[in-house]
């Protein structure tokens, strides 16, 4: 793959300003475009070998699925952009996508749990508008949790994301956070996300992951039923200072069977705003001397 270096032009209509990052079979620059002088994300994919194709595959079905999609919550792609080598085989791709000014929640977790309520419920409300337009993000994490100053979230990276109710022909997803039916080869839906946005709550309030049926290194353990996986310690068990209704909620989220999960992402988004006023409610009181009692009803 050739790798552009900052001052070089991509085809003829973008100068490459930076580089932003890489991923298996991309690197994704900072660019200007020369006529508009407008900033964007560019993503380019290339195609060096057979087992390539899939990435290709994934960034096209990315585009298509993030195109059609219009909410604040979202990263936008606005143009792709493709290259062949003979008539049909496309060789090399570029996507053009919405620059995001924000820190992953990887690597900036949520400080105090009033933070952690207001980005997790943006993040809910985000998948909520993409599940209501037929779609399933499928691959949450904390590195695909865009934060900027004002505290307000971006969902990047629709690479795995899919039409609700798809059975993928192979496993998809991030080890640590992937849901069971994800490595059982089951239908994708909303509950997916459900699942995969509370493996990360975990994470964010504990520091340590959820058991999955996918260990590192896609040794899988999926072929185990589903009763006799590990289900993942409380959350109040590795931090006891998480309020009790936010600890309840991750718990619910992580459950192995999706009917025991909550209802819906709208569902979801609507509990963790309740949380966060609870706890917005418990930290005024603290400066009013009755602290103790708004505690009790936030638990």
């Amino acid at each position: 793959m050739h790798e552009y270096k900052a001052g070089e032009m991509i085809e003829g209509a973008f100068r490459v300003m930076a580089e932003l990052g890489r991923g298996a079979a991309s690197i994704i620059y900072l660019v200007q475009e020369v006529k508009t002088k407008q900033i964007w994300a560019l993503k380019h994919v290339v195609r060096q070998s057979d087992k390539d194709a899939r990435f290709l595959e994934q960034t096209e079905s990315e585009h298509e699925i993030a195109s059609k999609l219009d909410h604040p919550g979202l990263r936008r792609s606005v143009r792709l952009i493709k290259k062949r080598s003979g008539i049909l085989t496309v060789s090399e791709l570029f996507m053009l996508m919405e620059l995001v000014d924000g820190v992953s929640v990887d690597k900036a977790p949520p400080k105090t749990f009033e933070s952690a309520a207001h980005i997790f419920e943006q993040t809910a409300r985000a998948l909520s508008y993409m599940h209501a337009k037929g779609y399933v993000h499928a691959d949450m994490k904390p590195n695909n949790i865009l934060v900027d100053e004002e505290n307000k979230v971006k969902v990047i990276d629709l690479g795995q994301s899919c039409a609700t109710g798809t059975v993928k022909k192979r496993i998809q997803g991030t080890p640590d956070y992937i849901a069971p039916e994800q490595v059982h080869l089951r239908p994708i839906t909303e509950k997916t996300d459900i699942y995969n946005l509370g493996a990360t709550m975990y994470w964010a309030l504990t520091r340590q992951h959820v058991p999955t049926a996918l260990a590192k290194g896609d040794s899988l353990v999926g072929h185990l039923d589903d009763s006799l996986m590990e289900r993942p310690k409380p959350v109040l068990e590795i931090n006891p200072r998480v309020p009790e209704m936010f600890a309840a909620l991750i718990m619910e989220c992580v459950e192995i069977e999706p009917a025991n999960r909550p209802d819906s992402m709208y569902t979801l988004a609507e509990r963790l705003n309740l949380i966060k006023a609870k706890l917005i409610a418990a930290a005024a009181a603290r400066k009013s001397g009755s602290f103790k009692n708004v505690m009790s009803e936030a638990k």
